[in-house]
């Protein structure tokens, strides 16, 4: 009976090796083969934690949350002062020139004006910037080519949501020229700077003006009412039982805004609001009844 040998192996066949079998390192010892590594994903973000949580989703929800309280915060407070228009040139005129010397002898004049604009600066351009990241990361998640999308998933998400986009870029437009009407003066002719009544007036007494005012004071309502409600979302202070609360805040609040700003060119159309001693210094004086423009 022959005995049973072993095969040599050749030059040309790879010795088997099996899993986790022990290579000698040393006298008795052994140590297991090494394992290939595993390439991330994606590669781990580098910088400061605050930018790293910024170019995430979260954080630019957060951001846009943020500023939008700011913005709110800074649109019904200036609502809230310029419907001192309904009540006299002075009123409106000194309301103006509080503003600029706030808080009285704690600081210099327009200093505490002038932080708060540099604020809203920030605020409008973190807010503009983290809501094109999002676009832009959404449309990125989206898959090439799906043409899937029924047309019942369009129909079932709200209009200003899906307006969001067109409504902020026209509120943009409309702040430029809002500016340029009654801050540099710039769009006015009639311009006086401290004389923010009859600039007013002088503006919205053009037909083509006062259409702009009130589209943009549409297209701020729209804004503000689905602005309002994801807010508290992306905040994470969300509860169905709150979620009806929500909404009747978020309209509520943009139907405040649309009244109160669609009033200012409605009013000055209608000859209600009407010049008043214009051209004269100071603007916070007095106005006489004789002093009346019609």
């Amino acid at each position: 009976m022959a005995a049973t040998t072993t095969p040599p192996t050749g030059a040309g066949e790879a010795e088997p090796t099996g899993v986790g079998k022990a290579r000698p390192t040393g006298a008795g010892s052994t140590t297991p083969p090494p394992r290939p590594g595993v390439a991330p994903i994606r590669p781990r973000p580098k910088g400061p934690l605050v930018v790293r949580f910024y170019r995430s989703a979260v954080g630019k929800k957060w951001v846009m949350a943020v500023t939008g309280v700011i913005l709110i915060l800074f649109v019904v407070g200036h609502l809230i002062g310029n419907l001192k228009l309904f009540l006299s040139k002075e009123e409106i005129n000194l309301y103006g020139e509080a503003l600029r010397n706030v808080p009285g002898a704690l600081l210099p004049r327009t200093v505490l004006l002038w932080l708060v604009r540099i604020l809203l600066i920030f605020a409008f351009v973190f807010h503009i910037h983290s809501a094109a990241g999002l676009t832009i990361m959404n449309r990125k998640a989206r898959p090439a080519g799906d043409h899937y999308q029924s047309k019942r998933d369009y129909v079932a998400a709200d209009y200003a949501s899906r307006t969001m986009r067109f409504t902020g870029v026209f509120v943009l437009l409309f702040l430029i020229f809002h500016l340029m009407d009654l801050t540099w003066g710039n769009a006015n002719s009639q311009f006086l700077r401290g004389d923010p009544y009859n600039n007013l007036v002088y503006s919205l007494q053009r037909p083509a003006a006062a259409i702009v005012y009130a589209l943009g004071a549409t297209a701020l309502a729209i804004h503000l009412y689905h602005g309002t409600w994801s807010m508290f979302q992306s905040l994470g202070i969300t509860n169905p039982r709150y979620n009806s609360l929500r909404r009747r805040f978020a309209q509520g609040l943009a139907a405040f805004m649309l009244i109160g700003n669609l009033s200012f060119p409605i009013a000055v159309q209608l000859h209600a609001v009407t010049l008043q001693c214009p051209h004269t210094q100071p603007t916070t004086a007095v106005c006489k009844s004789g002093s009346v423009a019609k």
